[in-house]
């Protein structure tokens, strides 16, 4: 069973319908005991930095994401919810993400002939033999829709990059925890078998 967390925010349905298309039990929930036994646990989610991190904290889901990341089960954000793994964005000034991860989330510099939002399909550069990406070409497509991006820490846990405007952290991995600026439920072909390598991910200390 994987829990996909339920803290208002968009597009959790698409990811559920993607897994759903796998043949991968899911379930939408701010339950913490569900999200406690489930197997993997996806937070998905577009929409403000500041206003995800109020209602991660109003259902106090905060606690349990943090818990779930610490206890070595496969845990993946997507696109805002990689965004909130981190200790904060440019987006939001002041404040506080979960700290989970270590980096930066800064906004997209403007660039002549390029829009923002970055919306649309780009094309991902692999690196460091990322769990996620295992079975896919070496530069494969992927859909994107964000303003900010990651600039992680440690090169070492980045998996993979993409260009526009700037060199961004598309994709990283550290140990149990995983975590996509793009959006693998709407990728397509490419997305199925990301979310599926996830799904595979034996669970364990990490």
């Amino acid at each position: 069973m994987i829990a996909i967390v339920d803290y208002d925010a968009g597009n959790l349905k698409s990811v559920e319908k993607a897994l759903a298309f796998l043949k991968e039990e899911s379930v939408i929930t701010r339950d913490f005991r569900e999200i406690e036994k489930a197997d993997k646990v996806i937070l998905p989610g577009v929409g403000s930095f500041g206003a995800a991190m109020d209602n991660l904290k109003k259902y106090e889901l905060d606690k349990v994401v943090k818990e779930v990341a610490a206890s070595g089960k496969p845990f993946l954000g997507i696109c805002l919810g990689l965004q909130l793994m981190f200790d904060g964005s440019e987006e939001s000034e002041g404040v506080e993400g979960l700290g989970i991860l270590e980096g930066d989330i800064l906004r997209i510099p403007d660039k002549p002939g390029l829009k923002i939002p970055h919306i649309g399909w780009n094309s991902l550069t692999l690196q460091n033999a990322g769990r996620l990406f295992e079975g896919l070409e070496e530069t494969p497509y992927v859909y994107f829709v964000h303003s900010y991006y990651l600039k992680a820490k440690d090169e070492a846990i980045v998996k993979a990059t993409t260009e526009y405007s700037v060199r961004i952290h598309a994709s990283v991995e550290q140990g149990n925890v995983f975590a996509c600026q793009f959006h693998p439920e709407k990728s397509s072909t490419t997305g199925l078998r990301i979310l599926k390598n996830f799904a595979d991910i034996k669970g364990g200390a990490c």
